[in-house]
């Protein structure tokens, strides 16, 4: 399809006028030259084609208030411009002439977050709540109400960390039934089949996670992690201390960390070799000298998550559901285990962190029988493509954005400012994905790993 002729509206205008480099936007608005309305819709993102009549001008104000109702929140693209470009007192003065307007409210709440001040405005005392988050489109989080601007500040983080998860893309599901399932599906085998059940289906997810980084650990750190998957239902991990023992019994002696890698002011990366002193680079993590704050983020918003997660049934009929105090576990199970693998807070044993949250998560709700633990990373390994598309729905964006330059040992220098662009993940493919692949585990990968330790106890008996 042919691009027909247009200019920026909205958030990309602003991001030009400004020259403000982020992350993309899930939608982006162009004001045509002629013609009609069009929409085009590739890789998950929006492209809305509008005629000039619907184009709001060269006005920054007036430009704010058509990103706001048209394109959703950019956390990102906000912050910068709030932060670095707006003038405090044009904000007033553009706040006084509409006190109770909507867009007003809303960039007022998020100036003073972003920049810890307070306009020269008095506290609203009139006038609905109003959402921060639109949850037609967005999955929200706990409801946290802003007296001074009357906002029900909705984020699934803070104004400081908060991924996004869009409802467009995400599979039907019923969180209920799910669990459901797996609990009728042990409840077939007898109690001697469930305990080793038990047993294997730890053992199976240790080896897998390994797998999955290509690594074969030694018996003793194999059964370390088995021991720690088990505490995934009695202990919380959710805490700096706790994961830096975690990564500290999972990783090689040599590569283990006293604390975050900032502490080492270690630049981390994935990436392959291609040729002497050529390198290719998939991924690179926040800079060491960001990483404190960000994963200060991380936590406040896993902890917010975990603690307010609800039972939600999604309707074949309904795709959405809307609840002010939570979301659902697999959401909260997806968020929390991809956020800190985008983070990469340590020099290793990130990937397998990663996937030891998910479990976590699922866990802390009882997802499942007691002690039961969901052989997740072998589907991962049978289905590697599609995580890596979940992987990459970040990362490939995130490099064509990060500057950086190696030294004769291959050791990464990030050259630009990037802690924005890990503050406000779109994290809708990843949790996609997740709800797949655990969709997947109960239907077909638990049942046959059940099938197969009663086959092989047959067997024996013969």
């Amino acid at each position: 399809m042919d691009t027909p002729e247009s200019k920026p509206l909205g958030y990309a205008w602003l991001a030009e006028r400004f020259d403000l480099v982020t992350m993309p936007h899930w939608k982006e608005s162009r004001s045509l030259s002629k013609g009609a309305r069009r929409i085009i819709e590739r890789d998950g993102r929006v492209i809305e084609y509008l005629p000039a009549a619907q184009d709001p001008g060269d006005g920054v104000f007036e430009q704010l208030e058509f990103a706001l109702r048209r394109e959703g929140l950019h956390l990102e693209l906000l912050r910068k411009l709030l932060k670095t470009k707006m003038d405090p007192l044009e904000l007033t003065d553009y706040v006084r002439t509409r006190p109770t307007g909507r867009y007003a409210r809303i960039l007022w709440h998020l100036f003073e977050g972003f920049n810890g001040e307070r306009l020269d405005l008095p506290d609203l005392k009139q006038g609905n709540y109003i959402d921060l988050l639109d949850p037609e489109i967005y999955v929200t989080g706990p409801v946290r109400k802003q007296k001074r601007q009357r906002i029900n500040a909705n984020l699934l983080g803070t104004g400081n960390f908060s991924p996004f998860v869009r409802w467009k893309g995400l599979p039907k599901w019923d969180e209920d039934e799910m669990k459901q399932r797996c609990t009728s599906i042990i409840g077939e085998y007898s109690p001697e089949i469930f305990e080793r059940a038990v047993r294997y289906l730890y053992a199976k997810e240790s080896k897998s996670s390994y797998e999955i980084e290509r690594e074969t650990p030694s018996q003793k750190r194999e059964e370390v992690f088995i021991g720690l998957l088990e505490q995934a239902w009695h202990r919380q991990f959710l805490n700096k201390e706790a994961l830096v023992e975690l990564q500290q019994v999972i990783v090689d002696p040599r590569f283990a960390n006293n604390g975050w890698r900032s502490e080492s002011g270690e630049q981390i990366y994935v990436g392959e070799t291609l040729a002497p002193d050529v390198e290719r680079v998939h991924f690179a993590g926040p800079k060491p000298e960001d990483l404190d704050e960000l994963m200060t983020g991380f936590l406040k918003m896993s902890n917010l998550l975990v603690d307010r997660i609800l039972k939600v049934k999604l309707l074949e009929k309904d795709l959405m559901f809307r609840t002010p105090t939570g979301v659902s576990t697999l959401v909260a199970a997806a968020v929390i285990s991809f956020a800190f693998n985008f983070l990469h807070p340590f020099s290793d044993g990130n990937g397998r962190i990663h996937r030891f949250l998910l479990h976590h998560v699922l866990a802390h709700n009882h997802f499942g029988p007691e002690g039961i633990i969901l052989p997740v990373s072998a589907v991962i390994l049978n289905r590697p493509r599609e995580y890596d598309q979940a992987l990459e729905s970040f990362s490939k964006p995130l490099m064509q954005r990060v500057e950086y330059i190696l030294d004769d040992r291959m050791r990464m220098t990030v050259t630009n400012d990037t802690a924005d662009f890990y503050r406000y993940i779109d994290l809708t493919e990843a949790t996609r994905i997740t709800i797949e692949f655990i969709r997947e585990t109960i239907e077909t990968e638990l049942p046959a790993e059940l099938r197969f330790l009663t086959a092989y106890d047959e067997i024996r008996r013969e």
